[in-house]
This record gives C-alpha cells, sequence and structure tokens, in this order.
C-alpha cells in the first residue's frame, strides 16, 4: 500500500462517498486532503472515520441551511447533535460547557454499518502516520529542524481537564509540559480509540 498523501486522500474520499450512500444529501467533500492534519479546535485532532462522520453532519446541516455551531464554530449545539444522532453518532446527555456536543462516538450500529470502511481507512492513515512519522539522517527538515524549532509540523489538538484546547505540534509537546492558564494543569493530546 502506497502511504502518500494523495493516496490517504483516495481513501478519505472512498470512505466519504460510503458516508453518502447512507445519506445522500450529504454534499461532495472538494478536498478529502483538506483533512489530512487539519481539525477545528472543537471537533477533535486525530483523523479517524468517528472524526469524518463528525465532519459529515457539519455537511448536512450546511446542505439544509442548519446553523448548528456558535462562538465561532467551537460549540456544537443540539441542531448538530440531532443531526449526529441520524448519522449513527452517540453522545453524553450535558453539552460541554465551550464545546457543545462536539464529542460525539459512533454507536454500536455505526460501527456495524461502517466496519469495512472503519478498518480501511485506519490502515491507510496507520500507513500515512509511519511514512511522515519516518526521519532519517538523509531527510532534509529544513533551517528550523537545525535550531531546535518544531520545523512547522501537522498541529493537533491538546486539551487540558477544564475543557480548554490549543493547537500545538506533538514535537514541541514532547519537550515540556503547556500549562493551561485557565486550571493551571497541563494539556495533554488525547488517546485515540482503537477501532473496534
Amino acid at each position: 500500500m502506497s502511504t502518500t498523501p494523495p493516496v490517504l486522500a483516495a481513501e478519505l474520499a472512498l470512505a466519504w462517498a460510503d458516508i453518502q450512500r447512507h445519506h445522500p444529501e450529504l454534499p461532495d467533500l472538494a478536498a478529502p486532503e483538506s483533512l489530512i492534519g487539519e481539525s477545528s479546535s472543537a471537533c477533535g485532532a486525530e483523523l479517524s472515520f468517528e472524526r469524518l462522520l463528525h465532519e459529515a453532519v457539519h455537511g448536512i446541516a450546511a446542505a439544509r441551511g442548519i446553523r448548528d455551531t456558535s462562538r465561532a464554530g467551537r460549540y456544537h449545539n443540539r441542531r448538530f447533535l440531532a443531526i449526529a444522532e441520524e448519522l449513527g453518532l452517540d453522545h453524553v446527555d450535558e453539552p460541554h460547557p465551550s464545546s457543545g456536543f462536539s464529542l460525539v462516538t459512533l454507536s454500536p450500529e455505526a460501527r456495524r454499518r461502517y466496519r469495512p470502511t472503519i478498518e480501511r481507512l485506519a490502515r491507510a492513515l496507520k500507513a500515512h502516520t509511519a511514512a511522515t512519522a519516518t526521519d532519517t539522517a538523509r531527510s532534509f527538515r529544513g533551517p528550523a529542524a537545525r535550531h531546535g524549532s518544531s520545523g512547522g509540523g501537522v498541529r493537533v489538538k491538546a486539551v487540558c481537564d477544564c475543557g480548554r484546547n490549543v493547537r500545538v505540534v506533538p514535537s514541541v509537546l514532547a519537550q515540556a509540559p503547556i500549562v493551561c492558564g485557565g486550571c493551571g494543569k497541563p494539556f495533554r493530546i488525547p488517546e485515540v480509540a482503537a477501532v473496534g
């Protein structure tokens, strides 16, 4: 399997098409590669099928002309929640104070429905991560790497216990804790749930 971003983008497009088969009103995904290493602060950091389904909720809301978020897209309201349920996403009973109902998870039924797609996308993501994490002495990373900078790598969402989050390059967070000014606890990158 090739691990180049175009191949991963193709896998993302296939997964999106699978969601469209079950939800025909979902618009086409204009640029699948835009999801690689990019995430809104409220939607989670890790690219996964669950996150793709989350983004599909926003796509259907847009197609229906429904405003599903507020606070610059951070707070996911009950309209988001209603569409999320249609797409097979479960949620907590009470909204988070700053992100609302953004933290949705695959329901057991959705996990069964999309199992082959979830597994295929997980393999592509794992291969892509392994390929992009490889760093040899012969790799050129530019002047920023020689001076101890992150080199502008892919930023992910790091969260603290009070619900605040920041976008950070994982290697920067690994150098030393970044502490939340609101609660005084360190930001951390959430663990990714295994496909099961």
